[in-house]
Formats: C-alpha cells, structure tokens, sequence
C-alpha cells in the first residue's frame, strides 16, 4: 500500500510499505480521508519527543475511513462501518485516565506519533485502542472529509468548556484559521450573543463570517483593543480564545476583557516564549487564565454530535484536497497559511 512516511526531520517519502496484519482483537481501517495539522508540520520539520531518531513513521492523526476487517475477536464492530479515531490512547490507569482525560496521559500512545497515521492506505487500530475509546462510528450524514476535521474541531470544544462558554457571553477570538473558525461556530453553537473574530488575513476573516461571527476586525487595518471596547460600549468582552501563536496577543489578551472575564490560551507558543501577563489585571478584575492541549473521547463523541451530523457547512474549512503522491505539496499548502484545511483523500472518499 502507498503510505508518506516520515524518516527524519525536513524528509518524508512516499513509499510501498506492508499492509498491516490484523491481530484477533484489531480492526483495519481503509482510509479516506486524513486533513494536515500543525502538529504534522512541527513532527515534518522538528521531529517530536517520542518519535526516536530514525524511526520511520506515517504521520496524520485526523482520520476516517471505513472498516476493510476485523480480528477474530472482535465483536462490535463489521466490515464496512464508517469511522474515525482519537488521536491520543491513555493507559487507562492513570489519575488522568480515571478521570477521562486521556489526553493528559502521561505515558499516552498516539496515532501518527508512537502508531502509524493516516497518511496510508491502511491504518490499524489495535485491540487495546478501541478498548479504551478511541474508535468512532461516523454518524449518517457525515462525509469521511467531515469525520477527518472532527479531531481539531473536539479540541475546540475542550477549550470552550474551560471557560464555559454560555448564551451571556461576549466571545473574542482571534485568529481566523481553522481553528478560529471552529470556536467561532462552538461559541455561536453554545448560544454566544456576540462572537467577535480578529485577524489578519480579509479572506480568513470573510470565512469566519460566513461561518456565523457577528463582528470581523481586521488588525491589519484597526487597533484591535480599540475596537473590542467599541463593540462592547467599553466593557470588554467576557472570553478571550488566542487561536495565533503570537506571544505579544496573549500578553495583551488581558487588555481585552470585561471583570471577570476568561481567557483560554489555545495555542501553544514553544519552550522559548515567555510572553509577559499583567498579574494586577487578573488580581483586581478578577479574571481567570486557562490553557488547554488536545481533547478527550467525551469532547470528540460530543461535538460528532454537534458539527458531524450533516446540519452544519463545513466545507469553508477543507480548502484544498491532495492525493497522497502529492504529500509535499499539501504539506506546503498547509504551512503557507492561504488556504484552510487541506486533506488526503483516497479513492472512494464521498
């Protein structure tokens, strides 16, 4: 089978590797689509912590496909279910595991890191994978292109639920990427009153727009403080969700809010950046900083329920879709920051 395998940072080919052989309690899951994150791109160009120096490896870990076979013990699921997976498989001993927070595993596996990805034409699930709540069924009206961008968009979810995103808010977001664009349809799926998305980039922010914000500051063109306070009648909005790796708009994240606002620093910045935060801002107006990484299977069942169900337009998301011969070339359109989502698709895909 064709699969990108990453060899080393700065270098992935494309190559004919083995299918996987199915143990008695695995499934084998046709691929049919798997959409490039930023962590694919940091993994192609760094490397990562739990990938040893010359290890081969198929990355992508946004995936969905339909089942090809099943092992001789399994018996929920059949040849042909539609499905998709979470990425990060915990112990399932752990404090954090008991706790339903596989992510934050210490010793957690995952796809496309420890286990081979979704870039191939074959992807196995091991028996103690689905043991533990990582595989999916897709439901009805559901595309596998869907069902690949459901990954990013439950991590999303995860940080909404940090700071409680509810129908009496004033929801800031900034960046308008992918990301953005998922929390700008949770905060307006929560019931936001106003959703405010700020970017640099017209086209971004015109999908953002589309896709349900209330209000677009392009901050290549406005102040962005002075304009969140003139939207607000000077109060402030109640959340702010940093979706742009800039430690100069974390920092000034608290400039932004209302008293008792929350702040969820979605993205990550690197071990380097210490971005600099107005402790007297949060100690007199009382306002709550917050990160989150990743998602739990709880937040990917959830929003299948809320985005997968064919109810809501996704397709501003997916901006391109590539083949898998043409992995560089999608890796490139994902890095470049023009377009949205790109995704490998594979014959078949609906």
């Amino acid at each position: 089978m064709k699969a990108a395998v990453f060899l080393e940072p700065g270098r992935i080919e494309v190559q004919d590797i083995p299918i996987p052989e199915v143990g008695p309690d695995d499934v084998l899951v046709r691929v049919r689509a798997a959409s490039i994150c930023g962590t694919d791109l940091r993994i192609f160009k760094h490397g990562h912590f739990k990938l040893p120096a010359g290890t081969p490896r198929v990355l992508g870990h946004e995936v969905a496909g339909e089942i090809a076979d099943v092992g001789s013990g399994v018996a929920d699921w059949l040849v042909g279910d539609r499905v998709s997976l979470t990425p990060n498989v915990g112990c399932g001993r752990c404090e954090m595991c008991r706790r339903g927070l596989n992510q934050m595993c210490p010793t957690y596996e995952a796809f496309g890191i420890t286990l081979n990805g979704g870039f191939e034409e074959y992807l196995l699930v091991p028996g103690w994978a689905i043991e533990r709540g990582n595989l999916f069924r897709l439901p009805d009206g559901a595309s596998f292109e869907v069902g690949a961008i459901m990954e990013p968009a439950s991590c999303c979810l995860h940080g909404q639920r940090k700071v409680r995103v509810s129908s009496e808010d004033s929801v800031l977001v900034i960046g308008a990427g992918p990301i953005g664009c998922f929390h700008t349809l949770l905060a307006k799926r929560h019931g936001a009153r106003q959703v405010i998305v700020a970017n640099r980039r017209q086209p971004r922010l015109d999908i953002a727009g589309r896709l349900g914000a209330d209000e677009l500051v392009n901050v290549g063109e406005q102040d962005l403080r002075d304009e969140v306070m003139r939207l607000t009648d000077g109060r402030g909005v109640d959340v702010v969700i940093t979706s742009v790796s800039d430690r100069d708009v974390i920092a000034s994240a608290t400039d932004l809010l209302a008293r008792l606002g929350r702040i969820n620093v979605f993205s990550g910045l690197g071990d380097a950046a210490r971005p600099p935060i107005d402790v007297n801002a949060l100690h007199y107006r009382e306002l709550v900083l917050t990160g989150t990484t990743g998602s739990s299977n709880d937040d990917y069942r959830d929003v299948l329920g809320m985005l997968g169900t064919g109810d809501v337009d996704l397709s501003p998301i997916i901006s391109r879709r590539f083949v898998v011969d043409d992995i560089h070339a999608a890796m490139e359109h994902s890095a470049s920051g023009a377009g949205m989502k790109p995704v490998i698709v594979f014959e078949g895909t609906d």
